[in-house]
């Protein structure tokens, strides 16, 4: 009878349903009933939106499971009998109807129809669904609790007498509110919610908003009742329930700002909430928008997979990214605390007030984030010293952007696992330096007042890319031409164009230019005379100009490129933008050297003519200081990035370096430092013996007055400190001799009394690695990893425990990461990086990863950030064309699992660079090595 009716319902809802290709059922698409589904795509239909959800959500912490109940308010925009939303590992015990006041419109059953493919639900209603008219859909629902980390899972800690305490958390970006409770969950569906939750007595809930009040509802159950959001996106919706301590504080403007943490770590949260408090202020001056909630809490919780989550005012952290012990965490700790509490609170602005319309443009969110941590810590905490770490973003992204498994800014991506692989480099650390790059051309005042009219223009609404450009633009009046100001012309001529300077430019041609085609432009350049001929290509450190793909790689891109630089004779920059494959410069006088890319400003490779690299070695050996710190490490990095891509001899970049003696500043000295580390350890993994002992031999004896003039302290400022770890590590794996000695030193002191002793925090890693290396000592570390009440410090003891030469001790590790209980899974993507990057490992963790693929893949969804660094680090290890060919055959095997996973193809280009690089630069490398020290 059951199933009649259902099927009655149906053939009515034919001749209800209004008639459109977008609500027809598709004959294809099955429900799990059998029955078809009223809807075949995977993202929802339009005709039916969420205005007010009224959720009630009780976790059970004993039985790990949840009940819950929503009453969702759907504003409907065609006639329809049908609403389509989405559920994912729900069990739906009751679906029904109801008018504006509340009435069920049936007194018949509501069946629900199951499209799990689709994550999706479908609720028939018999009587039509009115345009215009407001309707409720109520559900009630159970599942257990996640065990992963998303949707609405549990997590567990330990305190220190042994005891293992229970909390529930919610992870809902990008595509996992549907986990926790039947939902519209797609951006653009913003909506309002009121959330009731209920605990038990020794448990505190938290959300979005503050709380309204709590009541006691009987059986030793309390329903904590919160107030009514503001306009949101689902994924930003949080709820979570715990026994977490706090310590708070208020804004200038009244905003009251938490930090939480479990009791026993609550010592560790009081840095978290001076550097909140100030960079809100911060935020609230520069957005020129005053934070729309009361409350914004910050907690760390035990279980997380990424770095850090923006809910609206529930923001959630891995306890490494939000906890600061000083007397345990290093300068480098601090500094990431920092950012990532500044990014998460740039994203209450950009992501939870102005939200991208959908996932292909989740760089609008990702990318401003990223690049407004080093905005807001340049202004706040200057003495951290962001700007240094920013480089470093650009040639991460680099290194990403010149492989042709890169992807465009704003790319297509429609199931939950492309939109997975969104969350990556390019909508990061791309995004974040095409705006750099792009504040630095419009200037700071013209960046930022564009940024505050988009702001408010979308405020608790959705934009595309195109938004934002228009957005940056403002009209010019007569004095704005006159003065140069960048805005649009009121002249038919020049509308939608920029004027600056003299020029008109098409700000969104440009910036399409950079958001819609992949890959970083490279620029060369030839002088003669005063004149320089610049030209772009695309850069590809796979293929050469005279492979003959290279053509077709390189056919229909074109850059709008602004270019800016400086020279022998000028001190300030000169810029221009090339929006043609090549151009001509006229310099204003005779030059002895140029320099494009001026402070890297500029997202681009630039590539010199022999004449102009020659001028710029003979500069930095003559008076490198002539260029700025940002310059040098930019040539350095230009430089071995051209060596890969097979464009500049070996011998010239190491020629190149050749200054680093000279060098004061630490970041060029560990760029040039780090690209030798980087070949040793590639070459190191190959057993090519002669090499890697004259390199070693080589980088000690170059860089020995750097090692030496090292202290094992804290003491200096944050470049100083953040050099000596880099260079004191380096010492110590090259088993340099006073190095070892002092580390072993320090160890044997710690050791001695029984871990109570604080090492210096920013060498405390390397002492850990090098006691690591004895049988004793290994198994110390690990005990005294089970019982760290420090995130941060467990880190370290991982990354010590995981540098061991003993294969059997890594192969226990890994099995640990596996089962979770000592060592959390959330540590498990990073274990199996840190063991692959051991010569000892690398093969280790590739066995493990293929042999125990099914198990990771059920912990870390497929496109995930954690099943990511997995493949990119262990297959990255390697550098043979039998390596790649095991690579590629294991995921042939795999295929339809991993067919749609952009990674792979990321992964093995990077092993096939490898391959190449050792081809062209082995024996080039052995000479220069052997030349060089013969010559010493």
């Amino acid at each position: 009878m059951h199933l009649l009716l259902v099927i009655l319902f149906f053939l009515e809802a034919q001749f209800c349903v209004q008639s459109s290709d977008s609500n027809s059922p598709a004959g294809d698409n099955l429900a799990t009933n059998g029955l078809p589904f009223p809807w075949s795509k995977v993202r929802l239909p339009n005709y039916i939106v969420p205005v007010h959800y009224h959720l009630l959500i009780h976790p059970n912490l004993t039985t790990l499971r949840f009940n819950g109940s929503v009453k969702i308010e759907i504003d409907v925009k065609n006639n329809t009998n049908w609403v389509v939303l989405h559920s994912k590992n729900l069990k739906i015990f009751t679906a029904t109807v109801l008018d504006e006041h509340e009435a069920h419109l049936s007194d018949k059953v509501l069946s629900v129809l199951e499209y799990p493919s689709h994550e999706q639900i479908a609720i028939f209603s018999p009587k039509i669904l009115t345009s215009g008219e407001k309707y409720f859909l109520y559900l009630e629902f159970g599942a257990p609790l996640s065990d992963g980390f998303y949707g609405f899972y549990k997590s567990t800690y330990k305190t220190k007498a042994g005891e293992t305490r229970i909390l529930a958390s919610t992870h809902f970006e990008p595509t996992s509110a549907r986990m926790a409770l039947p939902c519209f969950d797609e951006p653009i569906f913003k909506a309002n919610y009121t959330v009731r939750i209920r605990r038990g007595p020794s448990h505190i809930a938290l959300s979005n908003m503050p709380l309204e009040q709590t009541v006691e509802i009987g059986n030793g159950l309390f329903e904590d009742q919160f107030e009514v959001s503001v306009k949101m996106s689902s994924y930003l919706l949080a709820f979570i329930v715990c026994d977490f301590r706090s310590v708070s504080g208020m804004t200038a403007t009244g905003i009251n700002i938490s930090i939480y943490a479990v009791p026993e770590k609550w010592h560790q949260t009081h840095y978290a909430l001076e550097a909140a408090l100030r960079l809100m202020e911060f935020y609230e001056q520069y957005f020129n928008i005053l934070y729309p909630l009361p409350k914004l809490d910050l907690i760390a919780i035990p279980d997380f997979q990424s770095g850090a989550m923006e809910n609206w005012g529930l923001t959630t952290y891995r306890e490494t990214s939000l906890l600061y012990d000083p007397d345990i965490s290093s300068a480098s700790d601090k500094l990431w605390v920092t950012m990532v509490i500044g990014h998460e609170l740039a994203h209450q602005w950009f992501g939870n007030l102005v939200t991208m319309e959908w996932w292909n443009d989740i760089w609008l969110n990702e990318g401003f984030a990223r690049y407004m941590e080093f905005v807001s810590l340049e202004a706040v905490y200057p003495e951290l010293k962001v700007e240094d770490h920013f480089l470093d973003t650009c040639f991460g992204a680099i290194g990403r952007d010149s492989l042709n498994s890169s992807r465009p800014i704003s790319s297509l991506a429609e199931n939950p696992t492309q939109i997975k692989e969104m969350f990556d480099t390019v909508s990061y650390d791309k995004g974040a330096c095409i705006l750099h790059m792009l504040r630095n051309f419009l200037t700071n005042e013209g960046f930022q007042n564009g940024i505050i009219r988009y702001l408010r223009r979308f405020r608790y609404s959705n934009a595309r890319n195109e938004d934002l450009w228009d957005s940056l633009i403002k009209t010019c009046s007569e004095e704005d031409f006159t003065a140069g100001e960048y805005c649009y012309s009121s002249t038919q001529a020049t509308k939608n164009a920029y004027r600056f300077a003299g020029e008109h430019i098409d700000l969104k041609k440009i910036m399409y230019t950079w958001t819609i085609q992949k890959g970083i432009p490279l620029i060369t350049v030839k002088r003669q005379g005063r004149k320089l001929y610049i030209g772009q290509e695309r850069f590809l450190k796979i293929v050469l100009p005279d492979d003959p793909s290279w053509h077709s790689l390189q056919k229909g891109y074109l850059w709008h490129i602004p270019l800016a630089y400086k020279t022998s004779h000028s001190d300030h920059e000169v810029k221009h933008i090339l929006t043609t494959k090549s151009d001509v410069l006229t310099l204003d006088e005779e030059v002895d050297w140029v320099k494009l890319n001026s402070d890297m400003n500029g997202y681009y490779i630039v590539h010199y003519d022999e004449e102009g690299w020659n001028a710029l070695t003979e500069l930095l050996s003559a008076n490198h200081t002539a260029l700025s710190f940002k310059d040098r490490a930019s040539l350095i990095h230009n430089a071995f990035q051209l060596v890969t891509a097979g464009r500049l001899s070996l011998n010239r970049a190491l020629d190149l370096i050749g200054y680093l003696k000279s060098e004061t500043h630490n970041v060029p000295l560990l760029q040039g430092l780090g690209y030798l580390q980087s070949f040793y350890k590639l070459i190191d993994k190959r057993n090519i013996a002669d090499v890697t002992h004259n390199l070693k031999t080589y980088i000690l004896q170059y860089f020995r007055d750097v090692i030496d003039k090292q202290s094992w302290s804290d003491d200096g400022m944050v470049s100083d400190r953040r050099l000596r770890e880099e260079v004191l590590s380096l010492a110590c794996d090259f088993d340099y001799p006073p190095c070892l000695e002092k580390a072993k030193q320090l160890y044997n002191s710690w050791v001695e009394s029984n871990g109570t002793i604080s090492l210096p925090t920013d060498v405390s890693e390397t002492v850990y690695m090098v006691g690591a290396q004895d049988d004793s000592g290994w198994a110390y570390l690990l005990e005294k990893y089970g019982v760290s009440m420090c995130e941060t410090e467990k880190s370290k003891f991982l990354s010590a425990l995981a540098s061991s030469k003993d294969s059997e001790k890594l192969s226990r590790l890994l099995h640990l990461g596996m089962d979770g209980t000592l060592i959390k899974t959330q540590n498990l993507p990073s274990l199996i990086y840190m063991v692959a990057r051991n010569p000892v490992g690398h093969f280790l963790a590739w066995d493990f990863v293929k042999k125990h693929w099914n198990e990771l893949v059920e912990k870390f969804p497929l496109g995930s950030f954690g099943i990511r660094n997995i493949i990119v680090g262990t297959v990255t290890q390697f550098s043979s064309t039998e390596e790649l060919r095991e690579v590629e055959d294991f995921f042939k095997s795999i295929t339809e699992q991993v067919s749609e996973l952009r990674v792979i193809q990321v992964a093995t280009e990077n092993v096939e660079k490898n391959i190449m690089w050792l081809s062209r630069n082995l024996e080039t490398m052995r000479t220069w090595l052997h030349n060089d020290l013969v010559n010493c």
